[in-house]
């Protein structure tokens, strides 16, 4: 475990710090705006903004790393997204934070690619299992540990804003420092709809619609609380227990789905968001408690959907085909993370704060009547031919260099990871002209 873990250990280190900040800074936007008085539908679109970006970036932001390198992308994305979150605790104005949170996106695709690729250039066959877990463990941590912070600053001044570009500012460091050899090109993104379709239609409209309910909710969840009079610990706690119970549920739900029809997981997961969406709809609760154990249960439904659905569609792919297939939907994911914000500002601001587990009830529900449906349609694969369920977590942003980590990928060649510092003016060299 040590000698697989040390060579990645500064890469893991800044991204702890990046989704530190990642975490306060996607809490803090919403829960100011909310105090400055911001209607739901623009705190809603700031969301859109960010998801728009970071799809974007999943797109262009190789362009860039292979034109000036690695490192001095990683500097150039990190210190924008610092420089961005000054500068929106200056800004104190939506047009400026719609502008500014997509940069941030793009920017955040940008330093998760490189730190990504960079963990797969480290990793061996043996080793990315282990690598690739306890990564999805430090962007989870960090993202709920960043929101955590809220409580413990002054929302309404710019200092939670300044803690973030420190936070950023760090995330630099340890990657910057390191004598880890400059990973190789970062690979093209390319979404084939068609062929997503066609290999698995449940998991297609399935993580479309789970995106639509999770971006509606990691977007104007926040907002919800304080409209409906919770404060900004309770506001806090209940973003990351909905993050925690769906990291928890993940294995239990995945194992299930190894031995049935994942589609009837999937349905009755979706079933039992619905409801727990319809109940917070309908009854309107104000004590703390049941609006945290309805969210807890919520968030156990609604973040295990996505590694289901992901070994849905596997299940019909080769191994091959794993990361082609995964980054595809996680990318259509991302679609999905830019529709719900949009649609779910109007309805909040139509309905009440209580209005946007309407949106995900809706969503939820469709993906149960999908599921049903196309289990009568379609047989499932034999469980002994199905490939084995992995974790994925949905409660932070990675992008399909990600996959490349998976224990599922097809197996890379080996001679990549080797252990070897480079000459830095070697690296220089690779890092071509700015």
């Amino acid at each position: 475990m040590r000698n697989n873990l040390l060579p990645v250990a500064s890469l893991l280190l800044g991204t702890l710090f990046l989704f530190l900040g990642n975490g306060l800074q996607g809490l803090l936007l919403p829960v100011r705006g909310t105090a400055e008085g911001y209607p739901t539908t623009i705190l809603g679109l700031i969301g859109t903004s960010w998801a728009a970006g970071f799809v974007l970036g999943c797109f262009f932001a190789p362009a860039v790393v292979k034109r000036i390198g690695h490192v001095r992308a990683f500097s150039v994305f990190s210190s924008l997204i610092a420089i961005v979150a000054l500068m929106t605790g200056i800004l104190i104005d939506p047009t400026w934070w719609l502008i500014l949170r997509a940069l941030t996106g793009f920017a955040t695709a940008g330093t998760s690619m490189i730190i990504e690729s960079w963990l797969n250039e480290r990793a061996t066959n043996e080793s990315r299992g282990v690598i690739f877990s306890l990564y999805i463990a430090i962007t989870l941590f960090g993202v709920v540990g960043g929101q955590m912070m809220i409580p413990f600053g002054d929302t309404s001044t710019s200092t939670l804003f300044m803690i973030c570009g420190i936070l950023y500012c760090v995330a630099m460091l340890p990657t910057l420092l390191s004598k880890a050899a400059t990973p190789q090109p970062l690979k093209q993104v390319q979404l084939d709809l068609r062929g997503l379709y066609r290999n698995s239609p449940v998991s297609f409209l399935g993580i479309l619609l789970v995106g639509i309910a999770n971006g509606a909710f990691g977007t104007l969840g926040a907002v919800f609380g304080r409209q409906a009079g919770l404060s900004d610990s309770t506001v806090a706690a209940m973003m990351s227990v909905a993050i925690f119970a769906g990291a928890v549920m993940q294995l239990p739900a995945g194992r299930l789905s190894d031995r049935i029809d994942r589609r009837y997981v999937l349905a009755a997961l979706a079933g039992v968001g619905a409801l727990a969406g319809l109940l917070i709809f309908l009854v309107e609760p104000t004590q703390v408690w049941i609006v945290l154990t309805l969210i807890a249960i919520y968030g156990a439904a609604a973040n295990a959907l996505y590694p289901i659905a992901v070994s849905h569609a596997n299940d019909f792919a080769t191994a091959e085909d794993f990361v082609k297939v995964s980054g595809g939907l996680l990318l259509l994911y991302g679609i999905g993370t830019i529709i719900g914000p949009t649609i779910g500002g109007p309805v909040m601001t139509a309905t009440g704060p209580y209005g946007l587990f309407m949106i995900t009830a809706c969503a939820h529900i469709l993906i149960t009547a999908y599921a049903i449906i196309r289990s009568r349609m379609r047989a499932p694969v034999p469980v002994a031919e199905r490939d084995a369920f992995s974790p994925i977590n949905t409660g932070t942003a990675v992008t399909p260099e990600s996959l490349q980590l998976s224990p599922r990928a097809a197996p890379f060649d080996e001679t990549h990871g080797n252990d070897g510092d480079i000459d830095p003016e070697q690296e220089e060299k690779s890092n071509g002209p700015v």
